[in-house]
């Protein structure tokens, strides 16, 4: 169950007709990219997808600054349960972290060996502004703290904004409840109102990525099918080596046998490919911890809370594809560049893993994107074939689940029954 953003509107996202129009933006532009009705055709293609992508980026920064605070509220209050809830969430956060950290040292490896290719960035460089200033490694410590909070959002300078909002959370954690609840609400009611606007602009958005995919097709010619092909091939990648670390936290901290765990599993992984969501596989979820004789107090506390709270994907996958955009964009990241996305990776995290895949996408890799410097234009294009990515994504998520409920129901059984049951 989620027991945070359940009553958060219920976005539908046209995934299908976004494929589409994508598709569709691809073969028109290859089609008529050497032909005189080209120019004619952007002319009118190219305002109508910077229109939808400044709808899309004008909604980043508040359904951010909503879903991060709801987020971290909610963490407080879980951690407030006892130290079985506070020995979880440290096992969530260093998974995470883990993971954003081998994604900012791999992917750069397999872009080495395997570059984005020259004619999507001759396109691609060329129109992408750079989402704003990228502190150097002297002024990075100092960058995270804003003398302005609204210089700092009007600056699309993330990380300060992110740390803000993070710490104004934690903080009104520790005022009076009716101040507290009052906040929360306002944060949720933020997040619910930015939801629904996402979900009108998402509905144009087999319209929006015809545009973009036009342009860029006509711009790189069939070098712009490889770039989606090349970009789906590299972030799965990530998300396999997440998989693989499940099998092996199982393995190593769980103590359970590689094979049983993997029969065990299977049922809940094949819900996770077929739905693509978490939620949907909770119950096959609770029946592989059965099967591994995992204990109900330990499943039943820390699988709703894994749904609702952990995506052991995403800072890890998010990250990559940030990293990926900035190739693609023809953008040079720094050492401190790529130590803000993982940052802002793992803090945001928190309080976007119970959308949409699309709607997800949006909140975790815009913000990881902006605070390296890189811009978002090709994010949009990543965005409408998000749902090949997202079944790895969901895959890895549902097994690392089941793995992380092994570690804890190992380090429950020894403890003393009195600590045990804190």
């Amino acid at each position: 169950m989620d027991v945070r953003t359940g009553s958060l509107p219920d976005i539908r996202i046209p995934a299908g007709l976004t494929m589409a129009g994508l598709a569709s933006g691809l073969a028109v532009g290859l089609l008529l990219s050497e032909t005189p009705w080209a120019p004619i055709l952007l002319s009118v293609t190219a305002p109508v997808g910077e229109l939808w992508l400044q709808a899309l980026k004008m909604t980043i920064l508040p359904l951010v600054a909503g879903l991060l605070f709801t987020g971290i509220v909610e963490m407080a209050a879980v951690a407030r349960a006892g130290a079985m809830a506070i020995r979880t969430l440290a096992l969530f956060v260093a998974i995470l972290a883990g993971g954003g950290v081998m994604a900012a040292l791999v992917m750069p490896m397999l872009l080495d060996m395997s570059p984005v290719p020259a004619q999507a960035v001759a396109a691609l460089g060329g129109q992408a502004e750079p989402a704003g200033p990228v502190p150097g490694i002297a002024d990075f410590l100092g960058s995270i703290i804003p003398e302005n909070i609204f210089s700092a959002a009007a600056a699309d300078a993330m990380l300060p904004v992110i740390v803000f909002i993070a710490l104004f959370a934690l903080a009104s954690t520790r005022i009076a409840e009716p101040h507290r609840d009052l906040l929360a609400s306002l944060f949720k009611s933020l997040a619910g109102a930015m939801l629904v606007v996402i979900g009108w602009i998402l509905k144009l958005a087999p319209v929006g990525v015809f545009a973009l995919g036009f342009g860029l097709a006509a711009d790189s010619g069939a070098a712009a099918i490889g770039i989606l092909a090349h970009y789906v091939l590299l972030v799965v990648t990530i998300g396999a080596i997440v998989l693989v670390c499940a099998y092996l936290v199982a393995v190593f901290a769980a103590r359970q046998p590689l094979i049983r765990f993997a029969r065990a599993l299977l049922p809940a992984q094949a819900v996770a490919v077929s739905t693509q969501s978490s939620l949907a596989s909770l119950p096959a979820m609770l029946a592989s911890c059965r099967k591994l004789d995992l204990g109900e107090r330990s499943s039943e506390f820390v699988l709703p809370l894994a749904v609702a709270l952990f995506r052991a994907t995403s800072p890890a996958m998010n990250v990559a594809v940030a990293i990926y955009a900035a190739h693609l964009a023809g953008v040079e990241l720094t050492v401190a560049a790529i130590a803000a996305g993982v940052l802002v990776a793992s803090v945001t995290t928190f309080g976007t893993v119970s959308l949409p895949g699309t709607v997800s996408f949006l909140a975790s890799v815009g913000p990881i994107a902006i605070a390296m410097g890189v811009p978002v234009e090709p994010l949009v294009l990543l965005l409408a074939v998000e749902m090949l990515p997202d079944i790895m994504r969901t895959l890895a998520n549902v097994t690392m689940d089941v793995a992380v409920v092994g570690v804890v129901d190992r380090g429950e059984a020894s403890l003393p029954a009195t600590t045990a049951g804190s």
